[in-house]
């Protein structure tokens, strides 16, 4: 997506007055609406809205075998889907590199807080284990998909259960009580985008197109820790600036967490 060269002179000299055009602040959040489980059919979902960015995410649970590496341990895929109907400069077909960089940080996150108890997924010792599937589906993109697809995908997670087993087959629709073993942290993804030389978070889409990098930080709040960093865009940051976006994180977390 290419953004007119006269609108990013615009933006950019918004922001170093440090205004914005919807009026937020710098590091200001659009409202943030998150709904529960509206995929009544699958192992746990969740809707996110930030501003008019919208994004699905689902759960699916199956027995699978374990990757040879990890005998005893479940496995995690995280798959995202930009559809056509959420911006027209989406294509069908298989994924492309936004999208499966943006799986990448989804799962990053996830799997390096360890959130999910993967050792409790197992079944039969390199035999069989529980697969944990997130897929993920753009509905609306108005800037900053990587944090609302990163909220809807804990939230489904934290609302997911497992399916019947009837002979060891699963049987998809029907649920049971039992939760997916996670640990009492969640992960928590906030992106940071550098404009000239200021700092912003959840840009509008004409924003995060005229953005010269950003930052993507996962982290937890309690012990506060660090899982991953992931960098966007062709500028660079300075140490410094790298410091201030990890303390603005955390500060920014407290904001989310509240849906979780």
């Amino acid at each position: 997506m290419e953004l007119y060269d006269v609108n990013k002179e615009k933006i950019a000299s918004f922001i170093e007055k440090k205004k914005r055009f919807d009026f937020r602040d710098l590091l200001e959040f659009r409202k943030i609406e998150v709904e529960e489980n509206p995929i009544k059919k699958s192992e746990g979902s969740a809707r996110v809205k930030i501003g008019n960015t919208e994004v699905i995410a689902g759960v699916k649970l199956d027995l699978v075998e374990p990757y040879t590496d990890s005998p005893e341990e479940g496995n995690l895929i995280v798959n995202v889907e930009f559809t056509p109907m959420s911006n027209p400069e989406f294509e069908p077909g298989p994924p492309g590199e936004n999208a499966i960089e943006l799986a990448r940080i989804v799962d990053r996150g996830i799997r390096e807080s360890q959130i999910i108890k993967t050792k409790e997924l197992c079944v039969e010792k390199g035999e069989k284990v529980w697969g944990v599937f997130i897929d993920i589906y753009t509905l609306n993109h108005d800037g900053d998909l990587i944090d609302a697809s990163a909220l809807a995908a804990a939230v489904a997670l934290k609302n997911a259960v497992f399916p019947k087993v009837k002979d060891g087959k699963v049987e998809y629709g029907e649920l049971t009580n039992k939760k997916l073993p996670l640990r009492k942290e969640f992960p928590i993804t906030l992106t940071f985008y550098k404009i000239g030389s200021e700092i912003i978070v959840d840009p509008l889409i004409d924003e995060e197109l005229c953005a010269d990098a950003r930052l993507t930080v996962a982290l937890t709040l309690n012990p506060p820790r660090i899982h991953a960093l992931q960098k966007g865009g062709e500028a660079t940051f300075t140490a410094e600036e790298i410091l201030k976006i990890i303390d603005l994180a955390f500060e920014k977390a407290k904001e989310l967490k509240r849906f979780l």
